[in-house]
C-alpha cells in the first residue's frame, strides 16, 4: 500500500531556517497545501538543514517497511507453516480456508486499526500512535512466533495488523507534519520505497529460513527487533507541533503550555541554531491557519457528507482507485508470490523464495520509477500503461496454467511484469491521488473511507484467493482477475482526471466542480 498524503491548512511550522545550509530545489506532488494555498514555487528556493529531517522520516517509515515484511514474510511463511517436514508443529494440516486465514488475518487486524485510528488518533497524537503501533508490532510477532497452535497464531497475526492499521495512519502524518514544506510530497512518496524494501527483506528472511524445520516462527518473529527499534526511536523524537497546536485550538490542552512545547518540538526538528522569534513567529502563524482549517472542518457534519456533490466525485474516483488496486490481485500475487512459483517448475521452496527475492528487487526498482517520474510523465499516462500490463500479466497467468506449463519462464515473466506495472500505476499513485482529490472540507473524513476501502478489499481478496484457486483452478482464477483488470483500465480512462501540476485548490475548483 502506498503512503497517504495529508493535508490541512496551510503549515508555516516547517519554513526551513536560513542561514548557510544545503540547498535543494524539490517539485512537490501537490502544491498550495490545504486552505491556504501556498504553493511550492516561492519556498522551493529556501535552505533547510537535512540533518534534523532523517530521523522524524526514517523512524515512522519503519512502520511502513514492517507493513511490508509481514507481505514478503507471509508469502515463505504459509509454505513453512503447512509443510509437513518443515512446520515443527503437529496441526500443519491446514485447510486452504485457515491457509488464507493466516495471510488475511493481519490485514483484518488492520482494518480494525483502521477504525481504531480514524477514533484515537487525534486524542493519541501522531507520535504516541505511531509508539502504540510499534508495541503491537512486537507483541504480534512474539506471539505469532512463539505461537502453540493455530489459534494463538492467527490471534499474534491480528495484533500484528492493528499495529499495521495504526501506523498507516500515523506515520504519513507525522512525517507531513514535521518535514520541511519543499521535500514533504517527496518524503511521504518515499515512505512507499520503505514498504518495498520491507517486502524484499521479508522475502530475504523466508529464503533464508525455507528450508529450517519451524522456520515461519523465525519469518514472523524477526519483525520484533525492527519494531523495537521503531519504538524506541518515535519515543525519542518530540511531538507533531501542529498536533500539539491543533490540541489546544480545540480547547483540550492550554494554549500557552502547548506554544512553548511546540516551540520546543520545532527547535529540536530545525536544528537548535534556529532563533527564537522565527519559532514564535510560525508557531503565531500557525495557530492562526489552524483556527480556520477547525472552522471549516467543524462544519463538516458527518461522514455521509463524503457521499455528497464534489466529495461524491473525488470518492468515486479515490475509492475506486484503492478498490481496483485490490480486487485486481495484488495481495494474492504478493502473498502467495513464492506458491506461485513453486507451480511454475521451482518445485523446491527454497528456489521459489530465491526467486521471490528477484521480484522484491525489480519491485523496488519500479517503485523508484515511479516515485521520481510520477510528476514529469503525469498520473493518467502512468496509470494507464500499468493497468494495461496488469492485465497483460495476468491473462499471461492463466495462458501459462491452462496450456503454457511447460514453459516456466512465461510465469516468471508474468510475475515480473505484474510487480512492475503495479509499482508504477497502482502502487504510488492510487494514494497519490487520494490525497489530491478529495475537497478541503472532508478531506480526513474522505481519506479514512478510503484506507478502510483498501483494508478490507486486501483482506478478501488475500482470504479468497486460497479458497478460489481451489475451487475454481489456477487459470481461472487469474483469467478473472484478468478481466477485473481490463474493467479498471475502463475506469482509468473514463473517470480519473489528470491531476499532475494543479494545486489542491485548483482540483476542487476545476475537476470536481
Amino acid at each position: 500500500m502506498a503512503a497517504l498524503r495529508v493535508s490541512g491548512a496551510a503549515e508555516p511550522l516547517l519554513r526551513p531556517a536560513a542561514g548557510g545550509h544545503p540547498r535543494l530545489r524539490v517539485r512537490t506532488h501537490a502544491q498550495g497545501e490545504g486552505g491556504a494555498g501556498r504553493g511550492a514555487s516561492t519556498e522551493g528556493d529556501a535552505a533547510f538543514s537535512w540533518a534534523p529531517v532523517i530521523l522524524p522520516f526514517f523512524f515512522p517509515a519503519l512502520g511502513g517497511l514492517l507493513f511490508g515484511y509481514d507481505i514478503g514474510a507471509t508469502s515463505g511463511a504459509t509454505i513453512s507453516v503447512q509443510s509437513p517436514d518443515l512446520s515443527g508443529t503437529d496441526w500443519f494440516s491446514l485447510s486452504s480456508l485457515q491457509l488464507g486465514l493466516v495471510a488475511s488475518s493481519s490485514l483484518y487486524g488492520a482494518l480494525g486499526g483502521s477504525l481504531l485510528a480514524y477514533r484515537i488518533a487525534d486524542f493519541l497524537g501522531r507520535r504516541i500512535e505511531l509508539v502504540t503501533a510499534a508495541a503491537l508490532y512486537i507483541l504480534g510477532a512474539l506471539v505469532t512466533g512463539f505461537a502453540p497452535n493455530f489459534v494463538a497464531l492467527i490471534i499474534g497475526r491480528v495484533l500484528y495488523g492493528i499495529g499495521i492499521g495504526l501506523a498507516m495512519h500515523g506515520a504519513p502524518l507525522y512525517i507531513a507534519e514535521t518535514s520541511p514544506s519543499q521535500i514533504r510530497g517527496t518524503l511521504i512518496s518515499l515512505k512507499e520505497l520503505f514498504i518495498v524494501l520491507g517486502i524484499l527483506l521479508g522475502y530475504s528472511v523466508g529464503s533464508l529460513e525455507i528450508d529450517n524445520v519451524g522456520g515461519w516462527r523465525y519469518m514472523f518473529g524477526f519483525s520484533a527487533p525492527l519494531a523495537a527499534i521503531m519504538a524506541i526511536g518515535m519515543w525519542t523524537l518530540p511531538s507533531s507541533p501542529r498536533w500539539l497546536l491543533l490540541r489546544a485550538v480545540q480547547g483540550k490542552a492550554s494554549m500557552e503550555d502547548n506554544k512553548k512545547k511546540a516551540i520546543q518540538a520545532l527547535r529540536t526538528l530545525r536544528g537548535r541554531s534556529t532563533s527564537e522569534k522565527v519559532l514564535t513567529d510560525d508557531v503565531e502563524d500557525t495557530i492562526v491557519s489552524i483556527k480556520a482549517a477547525y472552522a471549516g472542518q467543524e462544519a463538516e457534519g458527518n461522514v455521509w457528507e463524503v457521499f455528497e456533490g464534489a466529495s461524491l466525485k473525488a470518492f468515486t474516483i479515490g475509492g475506486g482507485l484503492v478498490l481496483f488496486q485490490q480486487i485486481t490481485g495484488q495481495p494474492s500475487v504478493l502473498y502467495y508470490a513464492a506458491s506461485i512459483l513453486q507451480t511454475a517448475g521451482f518445485s523446491a521452496a527454497s528456489d521459489a523464495a530465491k526467486v521471490a527475492i528477484l521480484i522484491g528487487l525489480f519491485k523496488l526498482l519500479m517503485t523508484g520509477v515511479a516515485v521520481f517520474k510520477v510528476d514529469d510523465v503525469g498520473r493518467r499516462p502512468l496509470l494507464i500503461g500499468g493497468v494495461g500490463g496488469i492485465a497483460l500479466s495476468l491473462f499471461l497467468l492463466a495462458a501459462y496454467y491452462k496450456i503454457l506449463n511447460g514453459f516456466p519462464f512465461v510465469a516468471v515473466g508474468a510475475l515480473l511484469l505484474y510487480v512492475g506495472a503495479y509499482q508504477v500505476s497502482f502502487g504510488p499513485i492510487s494514494w497519490l491521488m487520494v490525497s489530491e482529490i478529495f475537497p478541503l472540507r472532508t478531506r480526513g473524513r474522505g481519506i479514512s473511507l478510503a484506507v478502510l476501502t483498501n483494508f478490507g478489499s486486501n483482506a478478501l481478496v488475500t482470504f479468497a484467493f486460497s479458497p478460489l484457486k481451489e475451487f475454481l483452478g489456477p487459470a481461472n482464477i487469474f483469467f478473472l482477475f484478468g478481466v477485473i483488470a481490463v474493467l479498471s483500465l475502463v475506469f482509468v480512462i473514463l473517470v480519473v482526471p489528470e491531476t499532475k501540476g494543479l494545486s489542491l485548490e485548483e482540483i476542487e475548483s476545476k475537476i470536481l466542480k
